[in-house]
């Protein structure tokens, strides 16, 4: 067996923590966005499956730097997932949810300063029922209202969260 240098070995550890220190890799990779000026609103991600747009503004107030909603893309629109608070669904990869995406977006007038939205995506559980005896798939009412409640797990779900890094800026 061939042993591995210890000077070799340290540094491949210190990558491998702050990997895990960083949290899960998200989905999808994208570069940092634009700078965004005080103000003006701006799209972050279209979520179609959700009929979702994400959209934020700097807001310039230091005690609510940015301003982040999710917004529904047209009144036509079927969604086929659902989008939900985040602070009520608790996303996490400790509870199903996978990091999607990964969304960092500078100030333009504080340069120090930047908005990162975590888009999380739960997967659907839904799957259709057993073969019976003849060889079709049949749902029967009983069964049916017993697990109505667990009808949630049924569709993918979104949910959204946003902080604020960096150093705030100086109010002129």
């Amino acid at each position: 067996m061939r042993s591995v240098p210890i000077l070799i070995l340290l540094p491949m550890l210190a990558t491998a923590a702050s990997a895990f220190a960083a949290g899960p890799a998200p989905e999808i990779e994208r570069p940092v966005a634009p700078p965004q000026a005080v103000g003006s609103a701006h799209s972050l991600r279209t979520i179609p499956e959700a009929c979702a747009r994400l959209e934020g503004a700097f807001t310039g107030d230091a005690a609510e730097p940015y301003r982040f909603a999710a917004v529904r893309t047209s009144a036509n629109c079927q969604p086929r997932a659902r989008f939900v608070d985040a602070a009520r669904a608790d996303p996490g990869v400790a509870n199903g949810w996978i990091l999607n995406d990964l969304i960092r977006v500078p100030s333009a007038a504080c340069a120090g300063q930047q908005a990162v939205v975590r888009v999380w995506r739960k997967p659907a559980t839904a799957s259709p029922p057993d073969l019976d005896a003849q060889g079709r798939s049949r749902i029967y009412l009983q069964d049916s209202k017993q697990t109505a409640g667990a009808a949630r797990d049924r569709v993918p779900m979104f949910a959204a969260e946003m902080t604020v890094e960096g150093r705030p800026c100086a109010q002129e």
